[in-house]
This record gives C-alpha cells, sequence and structure tokens, in this order.
C-alpha cells in the first residue's frame, strides 16, 4: 500500500493509503473527539459507524463536515480539526444527544466513568436549547446487567461487541426514528435472550446504559450480621486491576493492599481463589490425562478436544449455542464454585460453623459470575455455594465509600487454610493461564518427570485463536487457545465438523481472559492497560515459591483430609458439575 501526503492542522503528514482521517490525527498527536468510535488495539476490535458525528472536521473543497472516524484520506487532503466551524459543530451535535438523555448524573453508576458527561464537560455545555419529547423505555435487570436504555445514545458500540465480537446476538437495534435503541429483539429482556452475562457490552458502553447489577448494599447487611461468619475470595485478574481505581499505573499489582482493605471492610476470612485454581487443575488436569490414556488405548467413543470449563460466560455460550457438544467440556466446576464448596464443607467443619452461617463472597473481574453464582446446580437445599459476587469496581467503590485510605494501607496475607496458592493459579487470569497451569502439572504426572522449564510461552499472547504443541517427552500434545467468543465459535464449529487436531482447549469469553472482564476497571479500549495486566499476572507468578499446583501443601492437604484424590467420588460431588441445553431458552415473553 503507498503512501500519501496530506495536511491537518497545518502539519504534512505521509500515512498509508486508506488510512481514516482519525487515525492519521492520532498517529501526528492530534486529538479528535469520539463517542460511537471504539477501537481495541491488537485485537482487531474497531466499532465505526459514523453515528454519532463528533469527530467531524472540515475538509477543503468538501462542502460538508466530514466524519473522522470514516473518512479515508486522500492525497493532497488539507483537514482542519478544530475552527469555529468545527468546534459549533460538535457543540450542536452534543446539546442534540445530551436534550435526549437523563439529567441524574449524580446517581448514575457511571457518573465519573462516562464518556458522554466527559465530552459535556469538555465542551463547556451549560445549557440545553433543545427541549422537547424525550425517548423513554423500561428498566431491564438480568442476574448480571441493568440496561437503562434512557441513557443509550445508540453508539452501537454494544451491538458491535456483541455481534461482532462475542457472536452471540443478544442486541441490535430495534424500532425506528425518535424510539430507535439497541436492545435484544423485540425489546425482551436480557435474561430471555441469548446473553451469556459476559459483561463486554458494559465495558464498551460510554454512558450509564449498560451497567452491573451492584451486591454492595447486601454485602454490607451480611457483615453487620453478627450471626454470619462472612468470608471473601479473590479472583487472580483482581490483583492486576484493582490499582487503578487508586491512581496507581496499570498492572500495578495490590495484592496485599487488597487483602488489607478486604479485612477492613470486615470480613471474617481473606481467603484466595488462586488456591481454587489450584485445585481446578489437580481435577482438570486428572481429567485430560484420563481422556488422553483412553484415546491412547484405541478408546474411539472417547471426547477430545476436552474444553476448559472455568468462565461461565463461555459455559453459558456453549450451552446456547453448541448443546450438541454438551459432553465435550471438563466437567470441572470453576474456580469460584468450587470454593464456595469447599469453603461451606471442609473449611465449615473445620471452623465448626453450620454451611447456612457462613456467607461466600467472591470477588471477580467477571460479570458472568453474578450469574454463575445463583445457579440452581450451585446450591445445596437452596443455599448457594456462593451467596454474592462482585467486581472489581465493586470493590474499589466499596473501599472508596469505606473512608479507608487504600494507598496507605500495609501490605497483608491471606488466610490460610484457603489462601495458600501456587503461581499456577495465579496465571489463570490471562488468556492462555489455564492451560499453562495445566500443562505444568499434567506434564509431570504423565512423564513423572520434572519439568525443566516452567513458561510455556508458545501459550501466551494476545492472537485471539492461538495454536501450540507441548512435548510431553514424546507425547505431542495439540493445544488451541481462543478468547473472544466469536474465536470460541471457530474453534468448536471445527470441533463439531470432525477438523480438529487439537487434544485441549483453553477458552475465555472476553478479549484478553479475566483481566479484559466485564467487571474490571475501563480500559477505553487502550490495549496496552490490558498487556500491563497480564505482565502484572506472570508477575506475580514468577514471585511465588511454589509454582506448580500439585505442589500447593494446602491442596494436598484437602485431598488428604476430605476429597481422597483427584477425580474420586468425593471430588466429583463436590467439585464436578454438568451443563445443560438452553437452546430452547430464548423467549420473546416475560
Amino acid at each position: 500500500m503507498e503512501n500519501i501526503e496530506l495536511t491537518i492542522d497545518g502539519k504534512i503528514l505521509r500515512v498509508k493509503e486508506g488510512t481514516t482521517i482519525l487515525k492519521a490525527a492520532a498517529e501526528a498527536g492530534i486529538d479528535i473527539p469520539t463517542l460511537c468510535h471504539f477501537r481495541l488495539h491488537d485485537m482487531d476490535i474497531e466499532n465505526k459507524p459514523g453515528g454519532c458525528r463528533i469527530c467531524v472536521v472540515e475538509v477543503e473543497g468538501r462542502r460538508n463536515l466530514a466524519p473522522a472516524c470514516i473518512t479515508e484520506c486522500t492525497p493532497g487532503m488539507v483537514i482542519n480539526t478544530h475552527n469555529t466551524r468545527v468546534l459549533n459543530a460538535r457543540k450542536t451535535v452534543l446539546k442534540l444527544i445530551v436534550s435526549d438523555h437523563p439529567f441524574d448524573c449524580l446517581v448514575c453508576a457511571k457518573s465519573g466513568e462516562c464518556e458522554l458527561q466527559h465530552l459535556a464537560q469538555k465542551f463547556g455545555i451549560r445549557d440545553i436549547p433543545y427541549q422537547g419529547e424525550k425517548s423513554t423505555y423500561r428498566k431491564d435487570t438480568s442476574p448480571s446487567i441493568i440496561r437503562d436504555v434512557d441513557k443509550c445514545i445508540m453508539c452501537r458500540r454494544c451491538e458491535m461487541m456483541c455481534n461482532e465480537v462475542q457472536t452471540v446476538g443478544a442486541l441490535s437495534a430495534v424500532n425506528r426514528g425518535f424510539m430507535s435503541v439497541v436492545a435484544p429483539a423485540f425489546e425482551m429482556d436480557l435474561v430471555h435472550s441469548p446473553c451469556t452475562y459476559c459483561g463486554q457490552c458494559v465495558s464498551v458502553c460510554p454512558t450509564g446504559a449498560l451497567t452491573e447489577v451492584d451486591n454492595t448494599n447486601e454485602i454490607l447487611r451480611v457483615l453487620s450480621d453478627k450471626s454470619k461468619t462472612v468470608i471473601v475470595q479473590t479472583a487472580p485478574a483482581v490483583r492486576a486491576a484493582l490499582g487503578e481505581a487508586f491512581g496507581l499505573p496499570p498492572g500495578t499489582l495490590v495484592t496485599g493492599k487488597m487483602v488489607a482493605a478486604l479485612r477492613r471492610l470486615g470480613f471474617k476470612y481473606v481467603f484466595d481463589t488462586d488456591f481454587a485454581a489450584d485445585l481446578t487443575i489437580m481435577e482438570e488436569g486428572t481429567e485430560l490425562l484420563c481422556r488422553l490414556k483412553r484415546h491412547l488405548n484405541g478408546d474411539k467413543t472417547v471426547k477430545l478436544p476436552i474444553l476448559t470449563s472455568c468462565c461461565p460466560g463461555w459455559v453459558n455460550f456453549f450451552e446456547h449455542n453448541f448443546p450438541d457438544m454438551l459432553d465435550v467440556p471438563s466437567t470441572a466446576k470453576s474456580p469460584q464454585q468450587m470454593f464456595g464448596a469447599v469453603a461451606k464443607t471442609y473449611f465449615a467443619e473445620k471452623i465448626g460453623v453450620n454451611r447456612k452461617d457462613i456467607v461466600v463472597v467472591s470477588v471477580m473481574p467477571c460479570l458472568a459470575k453474578k450469574y454463575e453464582c445463583q445457579r440452581d446446580e450451585f446450591k445445596v437445599n437452596g443455599n448457594p455455594d456462593v451467596d454474592f459476587s462482585m467486581s472489581t469496581r465493586e470493590l474499589a467503590h466499596f473501599i472508596q465509600q469505606s473512608n479507608i485510605d487504600f494507598m496507605d494501607l500495609p501490605s497483608e496475607g491471606f488466610d490460610n487454610p484457603l489462601g495458600e496458592s501456587t503461581g499456577a493459579g495465579v496465571i489463570f487470569g490471562t488468556t492462555g493461564g489455564v492451560i499453562e497451569a495445566a500443562c505444568r502439572t499434567a506434564y509431570e504426572i504423565y512423564t513423572g518427570k520434572p519439568l525443566e522449564r516452567l513458561e510455556f510461552t508458545e501459550l501466551r499472547g494476545l492472537e485471539g485463536i492461538r495454536s501450540a504443541t507441548v512435548d510431553f517427552d514424546g507425547l505431542k500434545l495439540n493445544i488451541g487457545i481462543a478468547h473472544g467468543l466469536g474465536n470460541a465459535r471457530k474453534l468448536l464449529n471445527e470441533v463439531r465438523e470432525g477438523k480438529s487436531t487439537y487434544h485441549a482447549i483453553e477458552i475465555m469469553a472476553c478479549p484478553g481472559g479475566c483481566i479484559g472482564g466485564g467487571g474490571q476497571p475501563y480500559h477505553h479500549g487502550q490495549s496496552d492497560i490490558l498487556k500491563k495486566r497480564a505482565r502484572a499476572i506472570y508477575t506475580e507468578d514468577e514471585r511465588k515459591t511454589l509454582r506448580k499446583s500439585h505442589e500447593n501443601p494446602q491442596i494436598v492437604r484437602i485431598y488428604d483430609e476430605f476429597l481422597g484424590e483427584p477425580g474420586s467420588p468425593k471430588a466429583h460431588e463436590l467439585l464436578h458439575t454438568h451443563y445443560f441445553d438452553k437452546s430452547e431458552e430464548v423467549s420473546i415473553l416475560d
């Protein structure tokens, strides 16, 4: 592709033919405001409908202003990005958008994080001359996500994520004209749609139209109940992102401060979901080796590749879209649910507290975890294994409203026995981490030899679909990795068609894995933030004394004292699950 020359704000630039004005300006250090445009660099994710017109610029010789996000540069083009005509046009458009928007910024969940609010401040919007009817819709609350559609500005970012990236198809533009809005088909509730609750729509929504269900007040109530023993578990990706809410650079590990903050909030015990991640590896790794052994012995009925089952958004996706393959994924529960099951049995016995008097709270980067802990199969006589799941953002707000000076907190360690973990547990937080952790343990169990290297770098990276072959001392293990449900669909179609040559596939619903979860601090399309979070995860792994799940002394102990061995009847009862055909669950009826 040839380079062309153009001028932006008096600067002469050379860019590749086909480059948009927005991108060319960014390369020259010129900021053009946007609203509907969204780009997650390095992941081939971009939304550019050219609908909002906030990014308009003046092109000499052109009668109308041009939307910078979709207008390609041409040779000799002369562009002005901030003259009076351009600025007045942007202000007018912005006022029109705001005129059909609720004025409840003080109580909005996105206040301070709202891109519309930010632009209104930037352009000095102090009055709305356009008075008239406002479009109104009913609010929709699901187990994980709240749709406050009055705040939808039709940027269609959520539609792009749901349809193009995740291929879920739960959201699309409905109605026409003034009443047009992005919603499920026939304006059905999310709970009746094929929504997986991955939360990626929430992570890209520029306003408060999509937010998570906030469980903070419920958690506060149980913390105040002296008859309850309230314990908390924290997912690996949380420690790599929580600090961003307190002004720390992305990728700053705040594990110790996070633990200290949770104790200050009133949790009786602070445990680590990484412990349950190690437990997951013991069960999932055993299942992988059992299937491989049967396969190598000529069993043609064995289901390969085995699929990881840690991600509830992904689980919900294959239940909706691949019901004919429900026997392919591992039956191992997610670490969140394994932890809950162990906490309300093994740990409850240790501290002499009845199950119903223990409240398990999880802090997760994922909004689908809110839905997961409400699933009926994860309850015993109506009592859930995990009572509440809160997002990283919720925890940050909880700390702030509790007047805790996060930056001044000392570094504290997790409680035991459910707080001991290895480096293998922490790398669950990024794409490729689950299968890498499994390889560390499966290799040594299969070969009986110690690993010469612990880092399976061939399994790492942010490419949407990755392949690698791991040598198990002569056994060539073919591994596939996908993050983002659209990429998962591609691999699953290959499995369905009998074209897959993989022995194991790791799938995470969110781009980047848990570090890019729908409940994490907003990254606003900056993929460097995801890269820094991933580096933090691997750094914590490297700092661990123990880095293989089967070497965790507390894992060894729980099998000796309680579970027996990986894959035992007791382990299956507590740590494994089954899946459901949800292909017929989509309904337009309330």
